[in-house]
């Protein structure tokens, strides 16, 4: 009942742009390392060698396969009679090195069982105070992703959210436009330009952490990127330390991942890394924490001279 054809994650089937063969197959790739690791996740009966199944995915995709592996635990997690707690027993076991993306995949679950969104703030207030706005990020990505003609207009209604949940789901979002638009920094940055002024930095920032992350066969050059992302340039940098952050922990590194910080944050994937880790507010429970962390970023990134064009 839960399963998901791979057809879902086709360009074809999506509808996505990509006029380039590489960039299809790669974010095709993306999709299917995501289904891999969820329905390995459907199928187990505990979590204990999911992580090796995991590993059978590319290195290059493994990040989203636990990343599916996190929404197929949490599906299950919400239909048992049990009261299972699969995705919290992974996260605190061999899931750990991918809680970013663990509780990313806890968004997509949240996107598929509309009862839960009606209980969103409920449902957050259990979880880590700082991560869990990489919640509302899945949401948002999953409504961009699979239903991009209508969650990618400015006017189109968002989720019943806090006032600083619509700033994640932005971040989310802009995400999805990575995959959207075939990984096209000019066309990314035309559909920005429809949003709302305050809606534009968030979009941003999850534009830089796909850029980051998730990669791209046929990156931009870095005068072009800069110049697109205009003055939302640290936001966006913002993003691509987080990105570097995720593939650091998770100790999968990319060579996209290290151009990216090279060309945008003049600075190793390494080094965006430990800025990221370094910038955690003290307080990570308090209600602004996550935006504490970004804006510490921010802050971070301006001294070192990344600055808008």
């Amino acid at each position: 009942m839960l399963r998901i054809d791979t057809s879902e994650v086709s360009i074809q089937r999506r509808g996505f742009r990509c006029p380039n063969t590489a960039v299809k197959e790669h974010v095709e790739s993306v999709g299917n390392a995501f289904l891999h690791g969820y329905h390995s996740a459907l199928s187990i009966d505990s979590v204990d060698g999911l992580a090796s199944r995991l590993t059978l995915a590319p290195a290059l995709y493994r990040g989203f396969a636990f990343e599916g592996a996190a929404m197929g635990l949490s599906l299950t997690d919400a239909f048992s009679v049990f009261r299972h707690r699969n995705w919290d027993n992974f996260l605190n076991g061999p899931g750990n090195r991918h809680k970013y993306v663990l509780h990313v995949g806890l968004g997509w679950m949240l996107a598929r069982l509309p009862w839960r969104r009606l209980l969103i703030d409920q449902f957050l207030r259990r979880l880590d105070p700082l991560l869990q706005w990489l919640v509302v990020d899945g949401l948002g990505f999953h409504e961009g992703y699979f239903h991009w003609n209508k969650a990618l207009r400015p006017t189109a209604a968002r989720p019943r959210l806090s006032e600083y949940g619509y700033r994640t789901f932005d971040q989310g979002l802009g995400r999805s436009l990575w995959f959207v638009e075939g990984t096209d920094i000019d066309r990314i940055a035309k559909r920005i330009a429809q949003f709302q002024p305050e809606r534009k930095a968030d979009l941003w920032s999850g534009v830089g952490l796909a850029y980051s992350y998730a990669g791209s066969p046929n990156f931009d050059d870095c005068a072009s990127t800069m110049y697109a992302t205009g003055e939302h340039l640290l936001h966006f940098s913002q993003g691509i330390t987080f990105g570097a952050e995720a593939r650091e922990l998770g100790g999968i590194q990319a060579e996209h991942t290290e151009r990216a910080c090279q060309l945008i944050c003049g600075m190793s994937a390494a080094k965006a890394a430990e800025i990221t880790h370094s910038c955690l507010p003290r307080n990570n429970r308090s209600t602004s924490a996550y935006e504490d962390w970004r804006a510490n970023i921010r802050e971070e990134l301006s001294g070192k001279g990344v600055s808008a064009p």
